[in-house]
């Protein structure tokens, strides 16, 4: 046999990191898998990857793309992100779980993503001993929804319009990705989540929604809120921990006047799920990016 008719060797399998992002428990937060070192591996093995572990997202670091250079003492990288049935232009939670494995790794200081929805700033610093990770979206938007595909999303849901608080009207927000936003008027509304998976998927893949994140403003603390985002484009029922929604409801917040200039959000998500973390959004006066900030934890056991 010739050397040309010698068997290509398998591609070796990447060394796939899990973390929980925004959270110090291994039981709550947000599951992310992290892949550091990317290269060489097309889209349909990224997909692959994700698709095996599971979780909402698993991010993917590459080399900066041409022209993707950072200033001096800023490390850059490429991030893709892959859902179990897709790839996303962005996700909060698995940057934040990749940003603290990088911490743990390289030290912390400032990083940056070269994402498709854009370059996104990250810091990793230490309080406490505890990695936290704050990353700064792209430039938001909000902007209305057709009444007729709110209608649909309601029933899909299986809300009813006096389900909604009429404070804080239904609305798109983005800062890197699609979120519809639906304010619960209560607790206990939000608590109670029974969907027609298939009705919204259909309906979030034709109007290019991430996820629908259902948000109760706590009554006794007007800065905090409890949010939960149902996920079927990604082939998960529920996100636990959703960052990028967080920094697009950020960007609502501010556009509704709900919320001052300068604030600090607090966001509970994944208690009703039994996976509870807490997302810290942060708005500063003059700047238009919203930033979010987050704990991780890795997690040992594949699947855990």
């Amino acid at each position: 046999m010739s050397l040309a008719d010698t068997p290509a060797p398998p591609t070796a399998e990447p060394a796939v990191l899990r973390y929980a992002a925004f959270t110090r428990d291994p039981a709550g937060g947000n599951p992310a898998g992290v892949v550091l070192d990317a290269a060489g591996l097309d889209e349909a093995t990224m997909l692959a990857v994700a698709a095996r572990l599971g979780y909402s997202e698993t991010a993917f670091l590459t080399p900066p793309p041409a022209g993707g250079e950072s200033p001096e003492g800023v490390r850059a990288y490429r991030a893709r992100y892959f859902s179990p049935q897709a790839e996303v232009p962005f996700c909060g939670h698995a940057t934040v779980a990749t940003a603290v494995a990088l911490g743990e790794r390289h030290g912390t200081g400032e990083y940056l993503f070269h994402t498709q929805a854009g370059p996104v700033p990250v810091t990793v610093d230490e309080r406490d001993g505890v990695l936290r990770a704050t990353l700064t979206g792209v430039p938001p938007h909000t902007e209305e929804y057709a009444e007729a595909d709110l209608a649909e999303a309601l029933a899909a849901l299986g809300w009813d319009r006096a389900d909604l608080d009429p404070a804080l009207a239904p609305r798109v927000a983005y800062a890197g990705a699609r979120h519809l936003v639906l304010a619960a008027a209560t607790r206990d509304r939000l608590a109670r989540l029974d969907y027609d998976f298939e009705r919204l998927r259909t309906l979030m893949l034709r109007t290019d929604l991430t996820t629908v994140q259902l948000v109760w403003r706590d009554t006794t603390a007007p800065l905090v809120f409890h949010v939960r985002d149902p996920f079927p484009v990604g082939g998960v029922v529920e996100d636990p921990a959703t960052g990028a929604a967080a920094l697009a409801f950020g960007a609502y917040a501010r556009e509704a006047g709900l919320v001052p200039e300068d604030a600090e959000l607090t966001l509970h998500q994944g208690e009703d799920m039994g996976r509870p973390g807490v997302l810290t959004v942060t708005l500063v006066p003059g700047d238009p990016r919203v930033r979010v900030s987050g704990t991780g934890v890795p997690l040992t056991e594949p699947g855990a």
